[in-house]
């Protein structure tokens, strides 16, 4: 029980662990200063409506104000996409247009691999896109994307650049499965009106999330005039949805944990019992000891200490089989483990702890046996 109880925790901990490094990993790769903007409303067909019933979007002037007024702000972009197959001759791939400005990139820590990014092209709806290399491999497995045309909902796209490999976020998005073009192209040219549903921003810093939220509402608020109670938009720091993310797998670390500690209770129960046993067992030689002048603190501390060794044992095998085993987990179904040095000290602590509370009243009624009738024991 000792054995399987604390390989258990070992394990479940290190998965939990490794969870939560590997998403704030991922989420960091999405922009550490990042901040999402968006409408604090609900939908009602095309129009956004907030709690008072009054329509409230995103404009292009709220970016020209921001990166007019802002002072904790250092990059601004608007996100607006839409749905459709990208094809190219006979490959077809099922992927959202995304329309960004160049800061985007910066924002959201993409880096370009080959070719140029769209800049001064915003302004004239330029029909130029930039992709990931999801979209590459499925769109041009075999030959250079670069100057080469994609065709989405029949509007041709010249493929100007190519972005460095990014894996997936936090939230399970293939960060790679992207095609880039200007916000402007996306407006006008596919969804025929200048909604903006998201603005991305970047903080100046570490440690400006707040002032940064702060003054983006002010700003925003400024331009409307706002002065109903309710907040017209909601702004997210990624500090914020790391902590969304992590907290859910928090929560089934403890579970999880919690569980593998019912398997430590189990244990030490058995240890308990074996230390019954080993007492009834070892009754006459009790007696003989304390007959040639042991005393009953001697006989206690003995027994705890057998006690305390066994439970040291088996959290001993528990913490290399659960080191063995995260391992296994990590190689096998290539989920990112983490044994932390933490659990491995709780573990021993744990086990120590098991061995006295468990082996403390079995001690204590072998030191309390009389030592002519323990002599007498058969």
């Amino acid at each position: 029980g000792i054995v399987i109880g604390v390989a258990a925790v070992i394990t479940m901990v290190a998965m939990g662990e490794g969870s939560k490094k590997s998403i704030r990993d991922q989420m960091t790769s999405m922009g550490t200063n990042a901040i999402t903007i968006m409408p604090n409303s609900s939908r009602r067909g095309p129009v956004q409506l907030d709690a008072s019933g009054s329509t409230e979007t995103l404009e292009e002037a709220d970016i020209f104000a921001l990166r007019k007024k802002a002072v904790f702000i250092k990059e601004v972009s608007p996100v607006v996409t839409a749905n459709g197959q990208a094809v190219v001759g006979n490959n077809n791939w099922p992927v959202s247009l995304t329309g960004i400005s160049a800061e985007y990139l910066k924002i959201r820590n993409y880096e370009m691999e080959d070719g140029i990014m769209f800049d001064d092209q915003i302004d004239r709806m330029a029909k130029v896109c930039v992709i990931g290399q999801t979209v590459v491999n499925n769109l041009f497995p075999e030959e250079n994307p670069i100057g080469k045309i994609i065709r989405y909902k029949n509007i041709p796209l010249k493929v100007i650049g190519t972005l460095k490999p990014k894996g997936s976020s936090g939230f399970g998005q293939d960060q790679d499965d992207v095609i880039f073009t200007p916000y402007q192209t996306v407006m006008k040219r596919f969804n025929a009106n200048t909604e903006i549903r998201t603005i991305y921003a970047n903080s100046i810093g570490e440690g400006y999330a707040e002032q940064a939220t702060n003054e983006v509402l002010e700003i925003l608020k400024e331009r409307r005039n706002w002065t109903k109670p309710t907040e017209p938009f909601r702004v997210r720091t990624q500090e914020e949805m790391i902590q969304m993310v992590t907290s859910t797998s928090e929560l089934l670390s403890i579970v999880l944990t919690a569980i593998a500690g019912i398997s430590l209770f189990v244990g030490g129960i058995g240890i308990m019992n074996i230390m019954y046993v080993s007492v009834t067992e070892r009754t006459k030689e009790i007696g003989l000891r304390m007959a040639i002048g042991a005393r009953g603190k001697d006989i206690l501390l003995q027994f705890l200490f057998e006690s305390v060794i066994i439970s040291l044992l088996g959290g001993l095998v528990g913490i290399l089989l659960g080191i063995l085993s995260a391992q296994g987990v990590k190689l096998f179904l290539n989920w990112p483990m983490s044994v932390s040095f933490t659990s491995v000290i709780v573990s021993f602590l744990v086990c120590f702890a098991t061995g006295v509370f468990f082996g403390w009243y079995p001690a204590k009624k072998a030191s309390r046996l009389d030592p002519i009738e323990a002599l007498r024991f058969e």
